[in-house]
This record gives structure tokens, sequence and C-alpha cells, in this order.
């Protein structure tokens, strides 16, 4: 079942066309990244999915309903944490929850809210207080607290330490289990390649990649890199390299096969390749190299 079909949206702010025919399914359960360069549309393509503005043109379907007309049922399906939420600074932790939870049907517990979001110690804390990955967290709890079908997250372990990203990855992991559907927008590339199972890349608001990450990423080159020995120059090597910032490096579909080949032209000669590295293709290539066109 599809959770999230986007055809041909568009929508423009004050005669700029920010998000231009993009079209992407996202499926019941599934973690799904929006990924982009600041600027692409992705904030304002969250936004349309969740109802806070009007699409100009094609077609939105949420959880099978139009997410701007049928605002009410969509919003309480659904948990939306934004990049920036508005928080009364004065109050503690444990009062900001409870205030959210009273506009909230059915809400979590306000512990197991915190719970969830590594905050129970911090409860009689001042908002004003928290750190900036902390408040991040406090947005998690209250995008958690109606235990929402499809949870949308932009941007969500700004700020964080790596302990708290690592604890807020495995959030995002057992809600997916579970059968929540998340759409996360993130510029930590590893986040969005350990945690999503497909993806979408934007640029100037047009999709210009997409489609399961794993398939994806296996279609793309892998990389050898290595310093080159004292003397050598790139042409001698069995295989064609470019170098960057110091490195020689080797673009191949089978990282491993070039590598062999390169250390057994390398041992012939009495030759070190210093610095090896071999790796296959990362979401980070995918995207220097979609952003670049």
């Amino acid at each position: 079942m599809t959770a999230i079909d986007v055809s041909g949206l568009r929508k423009s702010h004050q005669g700029f066309e920010a998000v231009r025919g993009i079209s992407f399914e996202v499926a019941e359960g599934e973690i799904f990244a929006l990924l982009g360069r600041n600027g692409a549309g992705k904030t304002t393509t969250i936004e349309v999915l969740a109802g806070f503005q009007r699409a100009d043109g094609g077609t939105v379907r949420v959880l099978g309903l139009d997410p701007h007309a049928d605002r009410a049922a969509v919003r309480g399906r659904t948990g939306v944490m934004l990049q920036e939420a508005g928080f009364f600074p004065d109050l503690t932790v444990a009062r900001t929850v409870d205030t959210w939870r009273d506009f909230t049907a059915a809400p979590r517990p306000r512990d197991e809210a915190l719970e969830l979001a590594g905050l129970r110690a911090r409860s009689g804390t001042k908002v004003r207080q928290l750190s900036g990955g902390e408040k991040r967290r406090l947005d998690l709890a209250l995008a958690l607290l109606g235990r929402p079908e499809l949870l949308f997250l932009d941007e969500p372990t700004a700020g964080m330490d790596p302990e708290a990203r690592a604890a807020t990855w495995q959030v995002i992991r057992d809600l997916a289990g579970q059968g929540t559907t998340i759409l996360l927008t993130t510029h930590y590339l590893e986040e969005a390649q350990r945690l999503a199972a497909s993806m979408a890349i934007m640029d100037e608001g047009r999709v210009v990649a997409s489609g399961g990450m794993a398939e994806t990423l296996a279609a793309r080159a892998g990389r050898v890199a290595f310093r080159l020995p004292a003397h050598v120059e790139p042409g001698a090597l069995p295989l064609p390299v470019t170098v960057e910032r110091g490195l020689a490096v080797c673009r191949a579909e089978d990282p491993d096969l070039a590598a062999q080949t390169l250390l057994t032209w390398a041992a012939e000669r009495g030759l070190r390749l210093a610095g090896l590295e071999v790796r296959a293709a990362t979401l980070e290539d995918l995207f220097m190299e979609m952003s670049a066109r």
C-alpha cells in the first residue's frame, strides 16, 4: 500500500517556483529520505504533504487523502517535526509535553514520550536551558504524542551529539518496525543511508535521482583511493585514475577487483600503495554527482 503519492507537484512562493513538477511514492511502513541542498524544495514539499500549504499544481495524496482539503483528518494521523518549533522558553519540558497533550487525541503518556526521546531525566528543566540537540529531541517527543501512522522528520538530529543521534536513529528504526511510515529529510547523508529504504534527491525544485537505496547505490561505481608512489605518473597505472586532493582515485563498478589489479601491478614493481581505501558507492558520492550536474 502507498502512504504518500505525489504526482507532478508544483508550488510557488511570491513568483518563485520552489517545487517544479516532482513525483514520488512512499510505501506504508517505509523510511523514505528526501534529500537535497538548502533551497532544493524539501521543506516546501513537506509543508504541502503535511497540509500546511496548498499545492499549486499536480496531485498529492497522504494516507489516501488530500492533505489540504482533508487537513483535520490527515493531521490526526500524522506527526510533524519541522526544523523550527515554537516553544515557551520558561515552561519545563514536562509542562511543554502536557500542554501539547491537551491538543492531541488519545496521546501517549508524558513519560512514555519523554522516554522515547531520551528526555525523561530533563523533564523538570526549562526549555530555554536545553541545548539545541535537546530541543530537537523535545520536538520529536511532541511529534510522537499522537502515535502517528505517518511521521515527517525535517532534520531530526541537527545539533545532537553522536550518542543522542544514534539513540534517535534507533527510535526511528523501531517506529518503522512497528509500521509507522517515515519521511525524512537530512543533511547527514550517512544518516539517510543507514535509515532509509528508498530516497529521492531534489535540486532546484526537481527530483534528479530516486529509487531504492540499496539498488541505487549498487548500480553506482565504487571507489579505490591511494597515495601515488614516488616518481609514478597516473598514466603508468594499469587502470585510469584521477588525482583528487593528493590521492589517486579509481572509479570502478567492482572496486574489490580494481584494488586487486592495482595491488598486483604494484607488487610486481616492488611498490606500495600507501593509504589504500576500497569502498562501494555511498549516498554522498551520488548526492555530489547529482548536485554537480
